[in-house]
Parts: C-alpha cells; structure tokens; sequence
C-alpha cells in the first residue's frame, strides 16, 4: 500500500495532497472471545512481546485469552521496513496467513503494507500492518472501522458536514458510499430534515425528471394528479442522488440549473424554490463519461464541491474484523440467537474471522455482509461458524483472473446488440435491467437507449391504466410477477402504478 491520497479534493481531476503522518506498524485484534475487543489497537515500535499479559491495546487491556502462552510471540524489526516474528519459546499455536509457524519467518515490507493475518490460538486473531496513523475523528460513529482508509473518510465527513456544499462519493460498488451520505446527513445543521434517498440507475430515463421534480396534473399522459418530486421531498434536508453516472443526458441539464438557481421546475409546473443539500455518488469513471459526451462536464464540476473517495475493503482489512462481528450480530439476532457471540465456544470463530480477512473481496462491504449472512444461516443451529475451505462463500463473486476489482468497465458496442438479444436478456432477468445489461455487456444507458429504439418491447409509461389494474390484480400486487407479465421494468412499472395511484 502506497501513502495515501488525501480523502478529499477541491474539484475534480485536481491533484489530491498527500497526508503528513507518517506510517506506523500496529496489531489490531480481528476476532477475540469478547467481542468489544474487536478493533482495538496496540503500536509495534522496535522489539515487541505478545502474550497474554502483553502489550496492552487501545482499550487498556491484553489478550488475556487462556490459550495463549505467557511466553511471548516476539516482532523484531528485520533490514529495511521488515519484521521478523519468531515463534520459538512460545506455547501458543501461530498461523501466519493460514500457514502454521513453529520458528520464525520474516515478513517483507509488502506484506505488512497489505497487512498480515495472524491467528493466537483458537479464538484470537491479530491483523499485523504498517498503515497511515490517523485520529479517529469524533464524526461519523456509523462507519464502523478502524483503517486509515476509513479514518479519512470519517475525516473528510467532518471537514465538510457542516458546509452547504454539494459532495460527490467516488468508490466501488458495496463500499458504503450510501453510509457515508447519511453520516454527512447526521452531522450537519440539516440533521433534523428528512434524508430521501434515490439510485438513478434504477429510474427509467423518462420517468427521471417527474421523480426528482415533480409534475403537474395533466403533464403527461397518465398524471391524474400533481405530484411532490424528490427534491421537495428532501426540502430542508439532504438528497442523495447514488450512481449519478446513470442519470439521463435531458436530467442532467435540469439538475444543473437546480443546483444553480435553487430552483426546480416540475414537468408541466411552474418553477419552485427549495432548500436542499446535494450528495451525489458513483463507482463510474466520470472524466471518462465527459469525455464521451454522456455526462456534462459542468454538472461534474458542480456536484464535485468536495470530494470523499471511500477505499475498497481489500485496502481496509483492518476493519473486517468488526464489520464480521457487526454483520453476524444483525444475522443472529433475525434467526432468533441473539447472545451467540458471546458463548463458549465462540459462534464466530477467530479462524473464520482470519480467513475472511485473508480473503479479496470485489464486492467489498456488501459482499463481506451477504457471506456472513449466508455462513449465519448456514449455520443457525450449530454452535460454531465453519468454514470447509478458503473458498469464496455465497453471496461474493472472485475477480475474473488477471482482471483488476476496481477499474473502468470495457463495454460492448450497444449498436452490435440485435433487438432479438436484447429481448432475450431481458426475459432471463425478468426485466431486471441492471442484470441485463449485465448480461449483455453494455452500461445501464445504452440499454435505456436500445429499449426506446426497439421494435418489440414497451415501456412501462406506454401501458394503460385497465391493462395494470388487469394485471395488478391477476399477480396479486407482486411487482416482480407484474413487471415480468407486462415485459416492462420494475423500476419503470412502480414509477407508472405510482403516477396512476394503483395499489
């Protein structure tokens, strides 16, 4: 891991300053048979002993565990930004990134910059890292972790909380750049004011500008009454608009001029004044959009008056520990055991905490939360977690060999598309269209795009109200059994039963 970039920029594509503080090599406890202990620190300055008795953490205490040897493990520095650990005079079984270590082994400064994961016996594991020291700033409580990565971000949410400027989040998808809205949300003087919340990829690109600014009666076909947009919604409060990268070119236009004037103008409406704060996200590259001409450079700039970038999980292994812990908590209390990570044995192993930290993870914080709760419910009757092998569990993808977690998405040309493939992918995916330009390989856009040119398919905005209420009521309500009757978007068909108040 290199120095890291500073958390936030003034605008974008502007050279980020690199932090001071210097770095520092810690331990900091991934599991423990007491989970509060998990995420507690302790520095490794020179020659240092861990045993039970020694050092103390962050939180005052030592391990303190029974199954770890009062003869210490020994770190001793090792050439130039190394260590070496010997465990030679030690009872306690040591395993160094899953492999058992009986003498002594040296680690490279490489390693240490990635972190290393080591297991104390059966119930406590340590990760030993060289990261960027940084105090923990008294914002943003709601982002659980103890890495630099994260400490910045909670550094940049306090630097900026307080201000009416927009932010743009930049970071990959299932980092947590929603969680680091509402922590700007909760901080700031708008706190007491309503938070709305909306994914732009999930809105049909004709229906877009009626759900952020309303409509007038009569509008459209279909508007039989006015309707609030989101921005008045959010009025007094904050709106937070996540893969901004998806929003329709004609959109883009009227957000800027909101975000000049203060102002937005329902469709078929006369203008209205709101007070609004705007947090905009995306795992998109942005520049490159511009460059292309699908996204305004002007709106970039606009959106971009501070910047937050959230690191991938794989750069925040100190903090898998605890999210693990948070993330089983939440699992354990739906299946009904609520005190499992506190009894003998632990529910949450420290060997399934280590291999979980040893693990890449593309989905980051969200693939970490749907592992751990597929292993809960794997294993909702049994005393203990395990895990047959270091594979990745339900719930998280791999990375394609050779292919990088977190990069720029070489599409498909979406003019190499037949209307037969693209009818197709959609009916596999049951008119998920997230899933089908997956399918295809082409961005959420050009399937907007290829969907309004298409021959054989219909929007959801071209279907009667007799035709819905038909079937509104041959499914049951079910959206999903709906959209797939129709051949229409979820997304889509919610926004025209919502315009149409059926259901």
């Amino acid at each position: 891991m290199e120095d890291t970039l500073d958390a936030a920029t003034l605008q974008p594509g502007a050279p980020s300053r690199r932090v001071g503080p210097s770095r520092v090599v810690r331990l900091v406890i991934l599991a423990h048979p007491d989970p509060d202990r998990v995420g507690a620190t302790a520095p490794v300055a020179g020659r240092l002993e861990l045993s039970r008795a020694t050092p103390a953490f962050s939180d005052g205490q030592p391990l303190r565990d029974r199954f770890i040897s009062r003869a210490p493990v020994v770190f001793e520095p090792a050439g130039a930004l190394g260590l070496t650990l010997s465990a030679h005079d030690t009872r306690t079984a040591v395993a160094v990134d899953g492999g058992r270590v009986q003498g002594a082994i040296t680690l490279s400064p490489e390693r240490l910059d990635r972190g290393v994961v080591v297991e104390l016996g059966p119930n406590v594991a340590v990760l030993l890292e060289r990261s960027r020291l940084i105090p923990q700033p008294a914002v943003g409580a709601t982002l659980l972790g103890v890495s630099a990565g994260l400490m910045g971000v909670r550094q940049a949410v306090g630097q900026v909380a307080d201000l009416g400027v927009p932010v743009l989040i930049r970071g990959p998808s299932g980092a947590g750049k929603e969680l680091v809205a509402r922590a700007l949300h909760a901080h700031s003087p708008r706190a007491a004011g309503p938070f709305a919340a909306v994914n732009m990829g999930a809105i049909a690109p004709n229906l877009a500008a009626s759900e952020l600014f309303g409509h007038a009666r009569g509008a459209f076909s279909g508007a039989a009454s006015a309707r609030d947009g989101l921005f008045v919604e959010a009025n007094g409060g904050t709106l937070f608009l996540d893969e901004i990268g998806e929003c329709p070119p004609e959109v883009q236009a009227a957000l800027l001029r909101t975000l000049e004037t203060g102002e937005v103008r329902p469709v078929g409406g006369a203008p209205r004044r709101v007070d609004v704060r705007l947090v905009a996200a995306t795992d998109a590259d942005l520049e490159a959009a511009v460059a292309d001409g699908r996204f305004k450079s002007p709106l970039l700039h606009r959106l971009a008056g501070f910047v937050v970038q959230v690191p991938p999980l794989d750069a925040r292994r100190a903090d898998v520990g605890l999210l693990a812990y948070h993330f089983a908590a939440q699992a354990l209390a739906q299946v009904g055991r609520p005190d499992a990570l506190r009894a003998e044995p632990p529910f949450l192993p420290a060997g399934v905490v280590a291999a979980l930290a040893r693990r890449s993870w593309p989905g980051n914080v969200r693939g970490l939360r749907n592992a751990i709760q597929q292993l809960v419910i794997e294993h909702r009757h049994a005393p203990q977690m395990v895990l047959v092998s270091d594979d990745v569990p339900a719930g998280e993808t791999p990375a394609p060999a050779g292919e990088p977690a977190v990069g720029r998405v070489r599409y498909r040309k979406a003019s190499d598309v037949t209307d037969a493939e693209l009818v197709q992918a959609l009916r596999d995916s049951g008119f998920a269209l997230k899933a089908a330009a997956a399918a295809l390989n082409i961005s959420r856009t050009a399937l907007y795009g290829l969907i309004d040119r298409s021959p054989t398919l219909r929007k959801a905005s071209d279907l009667g109200e007799a035709e819905l209420r038909r079937a509104f009521e041959a499914s049951g309500g079910d959206l999903a059994q709906m959209a797939a009757r129709l051949e229409v978007s979820p997304a889509g068909l919610k926004a025209r039963l919502s315009a149409l108040q059926i259901g």
